[in-house]
């Protein structure tokens, strides 16, 4: 292995590159060991979210010869797929080197007679998938790593329909990515006027859309003066989440900030993920200080949103991903409902690591609920397919990503952040909180509980790791899970679940994915699955039981995370 990396170094060092990457390259040829290893062993691919990897020189990397090289695969992708008036929409967050790489893209592209449209500054990731069907892009790119570390960037691809590249169209541009070996042959110059310009316009529409996405117009008007605290944690929210919140109607709105400022170092948190308690700390501490009544934090590129609320205590309290995105859809549920919307034909989606709470709710309203799998594109996919035929309502994913509507078709925290802010001033508008009304939802439909774990494995080395526990899965189920056994085994790579009990299996309607989920006798769900974006495998607890009464919350809660515990050490985690 080392070998084939330093040959592979050495190709890139004999290479068309700039003098800076080749000293770069040099050095690391120089020192050996795991650096140049994990720089050269492979080249990144598009996963999950598209490309997504560390900063620095080397096939495995983020730079702008690997941006050049997936840009102009798309290029030729996209010229074999479309005859004329191929356009483009690029948009890119705060991190650092992100308006580099975005200008690296623009070039590529122009220079393919390609016409591009590029955001004046940084931008929202739901307003690139906004724009590109606002202007009838057939492509898109935005420059991101969402909430990974500084040290990452990544190049997430779209197609036409304002989505993530899914199959076969993501293998189909990596092939005529592998096919570029010259870097002598990316035109880094481009053609200047081939660019055009984005700025206040498309802010403006997109805005105008979250505000028809309102529900309850007239309780906002009640709770206008509702204390919200925003946090945009240094990313591209900072403008456009307050902006949306005064458009529906919010006067009360205190920004944190120490994190108002965009800044790709991340000064403020170890990671600029709001699904991290840490990133929430200095927002907290503000809704503290003016006894507000929602918290709301948004990743780097705004396409995840977390948030607190007063528990019965009094005290704030994070909610998980599952816990918002069961209130949200319960909102769009019960408001649609209540506005004599549900024709029979609406439907929401989440993903097959969700709660299951979603599903209950959407049965108790009669409205059908798809299960995908994890990452947007699949649940834009399913959109599109539905398209004409029902009417997508909301949904999303436990990692904190939600969607309203379909005008937009990745998640959106722009808009969930009004909407929720709208939940926020609907609950309180009848006397309630959003805890009292997510307690009330575990006693009408059952106390559903959910935890995640991810465990980093890096390199080369981690990543033999991860693929050998998933073997050992595979082949060695466990026969129990906290005391309950298991009775079925979905395999989502080789689309087979097997009852484990009599030993057949039947298949699944699913893409191949490397997921695997242990359901056990008494409703427990347990899912295991290497992301595809970032050097972990995770692995999703689900747990469910009754809840008699709000008294009753504290003890049940308890009795559930001991079980979450022994679902762990059963797995060995």
């Amino acid at each position: 292995m080392t070998g084939e990396v330093a040959d592979k170094a050495r190709a890139w060092l004999n290479s068309d590159l700039d003098k800076d990457s080749k000293n770069q390259i040099e050095k690391l040829l120089n020192e050996g060991g795991d650096e140049l290893v994990d720089s050269f062993y492979k080249d990144l691919e598009f996963g999950t979210g598209g490309l997504r990897g560390i900063m620095g020189i080397g096939s495995n990397r983020m730079n702008k010869y690997t941006i050049g090289r997936a840009t102009q695969g798309l290029a030729n992708y996209l010229k074999k797929t479309f005859s004329d008036d191929i356009s483009v929409a690029i948009a890119h967050d705060s991190r650092n080197n992100s308006r580099f790489f975005a200008e690296v893209c623009a070039s590529i592209f122009s220079a393919n007679d390609i016409g591009v449209y590029l955001f004046e500054d940084l931008r929202p990731t739901p307003e690139l998938s906004f724009a590109i069907r606002h202007f009838g892009c057939k492509s898109g790119v935005v420059i991101t790593a969402s909430h990974n570390p500084k040290e990452y960037n990544g190049f997430k691809a779209y197609w036409t329909d304002g989505a993530q590249i899914t199959p076969p169209h993501d293998k189909n541009i990596i092939t005529e990515v592998n096919a570029i070996t010259d870097f002598g042959k990316l035109d880094f110059e481009g053609k200047p006027k081939l660019i055009k310009s984005v700025g206040k316009e498309v802010d403006e529409l997109y805005l105008n859309m979250i505000k028809g996405l309102s529900l309850d117009p007239s309780a906002i008007e009640r709770q206008k003066d509702l204390k919200i605290v925003y946090s945009p944690i240094h990313g591209t929210g900072v403008e456009l989440v307050p902006a949306a919140l005064r458009k529906l109607g919010f006067e009360n709105i205190h920004i944190v900030e120490e994190q108002s400022i965009p800044d790709g170092n991340f000064p403020t948190v170890v990671y600029p993920n709001p699904e991290e308690s840490e990133a929430m700390k200095i927002a907290l501490e503000k809704a503290r200080e003016i006894d507000a009544d929602l918290i709301m934090a948004t990743d780097p590129d705004s396409d995840r949103v977390g948030i607190a609320t007063k528990n019965l205590n009094g005290e704030f309290e994070l909610l998980n991903g599952n816990q918002t995105g069961a209130l949200l859809v319960n909102y769009l549920l019960e408001m649609w409902n209540s506005t004599g919307k549900l024709k029979g034909q609406e439907f929401v989606v989440k993903t097959i690591v969700t709660t299951e709470l979603i599903k209950e709710l959407a049965s108790h309203y009669g409205v059908p609920c798809y299960d995908t799998l994890t990452g947007f594109k699949y649940i834009a996919t399913l959109i599109q397919e539905l398209e004409g035929k029902m009417n997508f309502i909301g949904g999303g994913e436990e990692s904190y990503g939600y969607l309203i509507g379909d005008e937009v078709r990745d998640k959106d925290a722009i808009s969930a952040c009004a909407i929720i802010a709208e939940m926020t001033a609907s609950a309180k508008d009848q006397g309630k909180s959003l805890f009292s009304q997510l307690i009330e939802l575990y006693i009408s439909h059952g106390f559903y509980l959910e935890s995640l774990i991810s465990i980093t494995k890096k390199g080369k080395k981690g990543a033999d790791e991860i693929i050998e526990m998933m073997r050992q899965y595979r082949e060695n189920p466990p026969k129990q899970l906290a005391g309950s056994r298991v009775v079925k085994l979905i395999d989502y790579q080789s689309g087979k679940s097997t009852d484990l009990e009599s030993g057949t299996s039947e298949s699944i309607d699913f893409p191949s994915s490397n997921v695997l989920q242990f359901l056990t006798e008494d409703g427990t769900k347990v899912s295991a699955r290497p992301s595809g974006t970032e050097p972990k495998i995770k692995f999703y607890f689900g747990v469910k039981t009754t809840l008699p009464s709000a008294g009753d919350f504290e003890k049940t809660k308890q009795s559930l995370l001991m079980k979450m515990e022994d679902l762990k050490n059963d797995l060995g985690l």
